[in-house]
C-alpha cells in the first residue's frame, strides 16, 4: 500500500466519521445541513480508475445512509456525482483537465469554487429530490438545496484551505 492509498483511506474514514458523528446532528433552522463528505468524491485523484471512484462513492453514501437512516438517498446522489464528475471537471478546469494534470491544492480559488459549487448543487438537488419525492414541493427542494449547498461549500472550502499542504 503506497502513501497515496493510505492518504485516500484516511480521508475516506475521517470524512465519514465527521459526517456521521458530528455533522448529521447539525440541523440549522430546520433545513440547513452540511454534507462535506462529498469532498472525498470531489478531491479523488483525477487519473484514478473511474469504476473505483464510483464504487467508493456508493460505499461512502451507503455508510452515511446507514447511520442517517435515510434509505439510500446519499448513495444515489454520491454515485451520480461520481459518474458526472468528469464533465464537471472539464467545465470547471478546461485544458488542465484535458491534460489530466489537475492538482487541487494548486488550482485557482475561483475555479475550485466553481467546481465545488456545481458538484455540491447537483449532489444536493438529487439528494433532496429523492428525500421529498414529490414534484409539487419543488420549491422546498430548491430551498433546501440552495441553503445546504451554501453551507456545504463554505465548510468544504474551509476544510481544503485548513488541511492543504503549503505550496513551495
Amino acid at each position: 500500500m503506497n502513501n497515496r492509498s493510505i492518504y485516500t483511506f484516511l480521508q475516506f474514514f475521517t470524512l465519514v466519521l465527521v459526517q456521521v458523528l458530528v455533522l448529521n446532528n447539525v440541523n440549522f433552522l430546520e433545513y440547513i445541513n452540511p454534507y462535506p463528505y462529498i469532498l472525498f468524491i470531489l478531491l479523488f485523484p483525477v487519473r484514478a480508475n473511474r469504476s473505483l471512484i464510483i464504487f467508493l462513492s456508493f460505499l461512502l453514501g451507503l455508510i452515511v445512509d446507514i447511520f442517517s437512516d435515510s434509505g439510500g438517498i446519499h448513495a444515489a446522489a454520491s454515485v451520480t456525482l461520481a459518474f458526472i464528475r468528469p464533465a464537471i471537471l472539464k467545465f470547471s478546469f478546461g485544458m488542465i483537465y484535458e491534460h489530466q494534470s489537475i492538482k487541487f491544492s494548486q488550482t485557482e480559488f475561483g475555479r475550485r469554487l466553481v467546481y465545488f459549487s456545481i458538484a455540491t448543487a447537483i449532489h444536493h438537488f438529487i439528494m433532496f429530490s429523492l428525500e421529498v419525492f414529490n414534484i409539487s414541493k419543488i420549491i422546498l427542494v430548491l430551498q433546501k438545496t440552495l441553503f445546504s449547498s451554501i453551507f456545504t461549500i463554505i465548510l468544504s472550502l474551509l476544510i481544503t484551505v485548513l488541511f492543504s499542504r503549503k505550496r513551495r
